[in-house]
């Protein structure tokens, strides 16, 4: 239990730190926005570069995987968007947010850093297919939905062409796509060069979990939306448990790829889910409150499942 301690303390810590500081400082929302340009567009990109660079060719190119990962996310996805339209009576941009909000975990600012803190650099592959494949998706499936709500109406070429922009745009991806190149060119760095990536990656982690902690310190909760009771459940129980099945049914995948994609799917709701929510116009307070709750329980169900696994309680193959 010390070592998991060890894991998710400075982890979660780090958030912990950001929340209280901005509530100590009380700084405009403002104020966060350099911060969150060199996590985006420096930190974060260098160290996804970083990791896919160095992988070998073969193991970027697992289709099994990442069809595999990508079906788990939006079984529990299609099933929160369906309880959200026939249960709640909800429009379709409101079931799309619900939906994303147990899907779209914060596997950017999070997942990287505690993948490789648990599991090491075995880990860096799975943790940069799992973010390119499901974000491309997230990119799709949210502007594209919403052209069918009552209050997004627009051609089909200029819904196309915001999901194409999105994604060939996005630094994450951009920065993922030149590691798949180098990778393929077996490309060496200077030593200059490599060591500012280098300097750049170790920064992402803590930046990125000291950011999250503010922007959740800015946005407290006004409303605690009825969803929650089954939006909470499924993004901190059965989508990490629907990933693990999933994955041990599409192949024999090695243990840490199994365990990253599990981890992933366990972390609490990105805040991208918020920032879709204000750009549509849909269930941006209760989103809000969605990020909040899942990030503070997660402290215990990250938890529980970081000790699962080290201490051999979750086997690597759920069908040997």
């Amino acid at each position: 239990m010390a070592e998991i301690t060890g894991l998710v303390l400075p982890f979660f810590g780090m958030i912990l730190l950001g929340f209280v500081a901005a509530r100590i400082t009380r700084q405009p929302a403002e104020a966060l926005g350099w911060l969150n340009t060199f996590i985006i567009y420096i930190a974060l990109p260098a160290l996804f570069f970083k990791l896919v660079s160095k992988t070998p060719i073969e193991q970027l190119t697992r289709v099994d995987f990442i069809l595999a990962n990508v079906s788990a996310t939006y079984l529990v996805f299609g099933l929160i968007f369906a309880a959200g339209l026939f249960l709640r009576r909800a429009t379709v941009g409101e079931a799309t947010v619900q939906g994303l909000a147990a899907a779209y975990g914060n596997i950017g600012y999070m997942g990287p850093g505690l993948a490789l803190l648990a599991f090491g650099e075995p880990a860096a592959v799975p943790v940069a297919l799992v973010f390119c494949f499901e974000n491309m998706l997230h990119f799709m499936a949210a502007p594209a939905l919403m052209s069918l709500s009552g209050g997004e109406r627009r051609r089909l070429a200029v819904v196309i062409g915001e999901i194409v922009r999105r994604i060939v745009t996005h630094p994450f991806i951009l920065a993922t796509a030149a590691g798949f190149v180098a990778a393929f060119f077996a490309f060496e760095a200077p030593v200059p060069l490599q060591r500012l990536i280098d300097y750049l990656a170790q920064a992402a982690a803590p930046c990125a979990l000291f950011a999250m902690g503010v922007t959740l310190a800015l946005r407290p909760i006004k409303r605690v939306p009825v969803e929650i009771g089954y939006i909470v459940p499924a993004k901190l129980l059965l989508l990490p448990v629907t990933m693990y099945l999933v994955l041990g049914a599409a192949g024999n995948f090695d243990p840490v790829w199994l365990y990253t994609a599990v981890l992933l799917a366990a972390l609490p709701t990105a805040t991208n889910v918020f920032v879709i929510g204000q750009q549509y116009g849909v269930w941006q307070e209760r989103a809000s409150a969605t990020i909040l709750i899942t990030t503070v329980l997660s402290v215990a169900t990250v938890t529980a499942l970081l000790y699962m696994i080290k201490s051999s309680l979750l086997p690597g193959d759920p069908f040997p």
